[in-house]
């Protein structure tokens, strides 16, 4: 591991600490190669998708992209009341999943099982219970209401048949794939743009990105900035990566970061889906790239609850994948790279 340690204190726009929070195409505005720039709203967040000439109207790529949304919304999105997931969660057995579904389940699994159990995409319970997700919080969580909940969360308790069915133990049982859902639409709007032709792209929404090909603006991979969250007015970009058909996710709560009043370390809290108790953590942000954006997205959320040694022992075993965390010491924060992460 690299190991770099900055003071919080010392304001150096070129080398300010980061926290990947956002991410976005450096584009050379000098350059007339033709690019097409879809822009807008949509999963609760903003996207900017660029790629080469192709042979397809932009409207007609737009209808696409939307209908991507809509898909993906109707499947998995906890927010609207009438997607699949959404009836699940309230008890609907009858809910005949689509491939989109299966497909996020899958890697649910898979990455469930690489983490031990801390990325759970259950823990949406626990979530909502302290008020962070769609549902109403508790006002408080009683000893009797804990219990509940761990008694509920668990995704060993969850079972998809092959028609495509999900089985849970517990009916009350909350699945929640938000952690998996945004990259996994990244990566389904590039394979739409590679399906229409484009050999050069970039695609990302709410600062989750794949790059395929190069930028055809300049003929070099795609450059991705990288802002400093201290920044609270302007965004000063003080890294920036090189990004070639892979992709990049980042999680972190930064800016929802406190400072204990004994110690003066700054901290966030994460919910352990293995106990549903929040964890006190220095580590304020992890960005990982992987070759998709579904699988970045996943360990960029684990990696944000993985105990920090654990955390990097993990992403060493684990081939094609590389993360960068960010944490914090007394009064400074301190950046670490996987062995094979690189700019």
């Amino acid at each position: 591991m690299q190991l770099i340690s900055k003071d919080f204190r010392k304001s150096n726009p070129m080398r300010k600490l980061i926290l990947i929070s956002f991410l976005f195409a450096f584009v050379n505005c000098s350059e007339t190669k033709h690019v097409e720039v879809h822009q807008g709203y949509a999963l609760g967040t903003s996207y900017s998708i660029q790629y080469g000439l192709i042979n397809t109207s932009f409207d007609n790529v737009q209808q696409g992209i939307d209908s991507l949304f809509t898909v993906i919304n109707t499947s998995m999105s906890t927010y609207v009341p009438t997607s699949d997931i959404s009836k699940i969660n309230k008890g609907d057995s009858s809910v005949a999943v689509d491939s989109h579904f299966k497909t996020v389940f899958a890697k649910a699994t898979a990455v469930w099982k690489a983490t031990e159990g801390f990325f759970d995409p259950t823990v949406g319970a626990w979530v909502n219970a302290y008020g962070f997700g769609p549902e109403k919080p508790l006002n408080t969580l009683t000893n009797e209401n804990k219990a509940y909940l761990r008694k509920i969360t668990g995704w060993n308790t969850i079972e998809l048949t092959e028609l495509g069915f999900v089985k849970k133990q517990h009916a009350e049982t909350y699945l929640d794939f938000n952690a998996l859902a945004k990259g996994y639409t990244v990566d389904i709007i590039g394979d739409y743009l590679s399906r229409l032709g484009a050999t050069n792209y970039l695609v990302e929404i709410g600062g989750e990105i794949v790059a395929h090909g190069v930028s055809p603006k300049t003929t070099e991979p795609w450059r991705i900035a990288i802002d400093d969250p201290n920044q609270q007015e302007e965004r000063d970009l003080i890294q920036v990566l090189s990004l070639k058909d892979e992709a990049i996710a980042t999680s972190g709560n930064y800016r929802k970061s406190r400072i204990d009043s004994v110690t003066g370390e700054r901290y966030v809290h994460s919910i352990n889906p293995l106990t549903g108790n929040t964890v006190k953590s220095n580590v304020l942000s992890a960005s990982v790239r992987a070759p998709n954006c579904m699988t970045a997205d996943a360990y960029a959320t684990a990696l944000m609850v993985l105990p920090f040694e654990k955390s990097k022992a993990l992403i060493e075993r684990l081939p094609q994948i590389e993360a960068y965390w960010v944490t914090s010491l007394n009064d400074s924060i301190q950046e670490h790279f996987s062995t094979g992460w690189k700019q």
